[in-house]
């Protein structure tokens, strides 16, 4: 049931409240333009970087970075770090939905580092429990989502994200399961197509599904386990905390063959038996608090659908329950670093030769 427990509710309520409480710049004008004119220009492009990069990929010859393609957003401040990053709001016109929405975008320090202004940046699409409308609640600091990112990538533990948190449905009456449900808006094609192309439009990306993963909570962790099994050419991980993993929004009544398209279990069934291949693969983080009654179900479905391509990990929190503090727990303890391991991280510009000397 995608119903929030109490303890999920008050972490919506929390992430709601940084929203109303205010902070410095709350609501002044704001961009994400990189270091350089070639990351920040419009018309974009792509670029070939060199030299290491932290986590694997896949493809050979280096990643592909894609520049910015515009046209670009108007950001206003939402939240601001500690460290003075911020966080931004816009709201996306959904091309290919028809839907209109907020959507909330941090970018790590590294992002504005001048050796990385030549190099994508891997994306991680948060998106919360409960209803998930108006706000999405990872886009308050008292979860301290972004700031723990910030520390985990200090510490080698995480690839810098840059976090992107859309709402997760279109009004606060019904789930929609981040699906297309005919007759409702295309919250699917809002999730997997518009968010990425609005990401593309204002940010360094890569090019392969190497850098692009999903994590939510309950509702918004069955989104994202959906919508990386159902376009694993398009991502490559998802932490999933506290999921459901069937859909069960009302709003399918009379579409059972659009539901059955959209259901997780049966997605996963159907990669697994396809050929376990490096361009199918995909990385399922899952989370479950020790005290949540829904880890038996998590177990389940791992121990039921980790075949073939599909691979997954289980991070049980000791103590946790159903709410977002406990899974940014998680995440720490083992889950973000897992599926880093597997993604591309940025790629620093080579260093200059000594003496100055080509």
């Amino acid at each position: 049931m995608k119903r929030p427990s109490k303890a999920l509710a008050a972490a919506v309520a929390l992430g709601s409240l940084v929203l109303v409480g205010g902070c410095s710049g709350e609501g002044d004008p704001m961009t994400f333009d990189g270091p350089g004119t070639a990351s920040s220009a419009p018309g974009g492009g792509t670029a070939g970087a060199g030299g290491p990069a932290k986590g694997t990929g896949e493809a050979g010859g280096g990643p592909k970075t894609l520049m910015p393609t515009g046209p670009k957003a108007d950001f206003t401040t939402a939240n601001t770090l500690p460290d003075g990053t911020r966080i931004g709001v816009t709201t996306l016109h959904g091309a290919k939905s028809g839907f209109t929405g907020k959507v909330w975008v941090w970018a790590p320090p590294q992002y504005f580092d001048p050796k990385y202004a030549g190099s994508g940046f891997p994306v991680l699409i948060a998106l919360p429990g409960g209803n998930g409308y108006p706000n999405n609640y990872w886009m308050g600091t008292d979860l301290k989502l972004q700031s723990s990112i910030s520390t985990w990538s200090k510490q080698g533990k995480s690839l810098p994200f840059v976090v992107v948190m859309p709402v997760l449905n279109p009004d606060d009456e019904h789930y929609y399961d981040g699906s297309d449900i005919p007759g409702q808006p295309k919250m699917g094609t809002w999730m997997t197509d518009d968010v990425p192309d609005f990401v593309r439009a204002n940010f360094r990306t890569f090019a392969s599904r190497d850098g692009w993963a999903f994590m939510g909570s309950s509702s918004g962790g069955f989104v994202g386990l959906k919508s990386v099994l159902k376009h694993p050419d398009r991502f490559k991980a998802v932490i999933a905390s506290g999921p459901d993993t069937v859909p069960d929004s009302p709003l399918w009544a009379g579409h059972e063959k659009e539901r059955r398209a959209n259901d997780p279990e049966r997605l996963a069934a159907a990669l697994g038996a396809a050929p376990d291949t490096a361009d199918r693969r995909v990385f399922l983080a899952f989370q479950a608090g020790s005290r949540e009654s829904g880890l038996a179900g998590v177990r389940s479905f791992v121990r039921t659908y980790t075949k073939g391509p599909v691979k997954s990990r289980l991070q049980v929190i000791k103590d946790g329950e159903h709410n977002a503090r406990t899974y940014v727990k998680g995440m720490g303890d083992g889950s973000i670093q897992w599926i880093s391991k597997h993604m591309q991280g940025p790629v620093p510009a080579p260093a200059p030769a000594p003496g100055g000397a080509p």
